[in-house]
């Protein structure tokens, strides 16, 4: 699994106008991307390292101040476009096999105490932040 892991001090997530997620507190913009291989021990991993990750003011992580995550599916975040201009986006799985484990992340963070907001798998989301620091990580688990 692939995770985009932004700082913010806002974030939200709209689908045809309408908010399908936000957090309006300093918290974390997740975007994550599922690959072939991923699993749920996969899934399990990008949730304990997401909550315990400390790059939230003060070296503080979200398990510390019960800062809330805004977790977006992002097939693209699997794009290749080493060749051509066009990418391709072999690497990323399929919707069945990707978003049961993007409701893994979101249930495994839920287990851990987080409060998690979400955007709406395979729509297409307009998703605006407020990028805190600016802080932007790129997570492989």
């Amino acid at each position: 699994m692939r995770a985009v892991v932004q700082r913010v001090s806002s974030a939200s997530v709209t689908v045809d106008g309408v908010t399908a997620g936000a957090i309006d507190e300093p918290g974390l913009l997740v975007l994550v991307g599922v690959t072939h291989t991923d699993t749920p021990t996969e899934a399990a991993r990008l949730a304990a390292k997401l909550w315990g990750l400390r790059i939230l003011s003060g070296e503080k992580s979200c398990s510390d101040v019960g800062a809330p995550l805004l977790v977006v599916s992002q097939f693209t975040l699997y794009g290749d476009a080493r060749k051509g201009r066009r990418p391709t986006w072999q690497a990323a799985a399929p919707g069945p096999v990707a978003e049961p484990l993007v409701e893994a992340v979101c249930a495994e963070l839920r287990a851990l105490g987080a409060r998690v907001e979400t955007g709406v798998f395979g729509a297409d989301m307009k998703v605006a932040l407020v990028n805190d620091g600016p802080i932007t990580l790129v997570l492989d688990v």
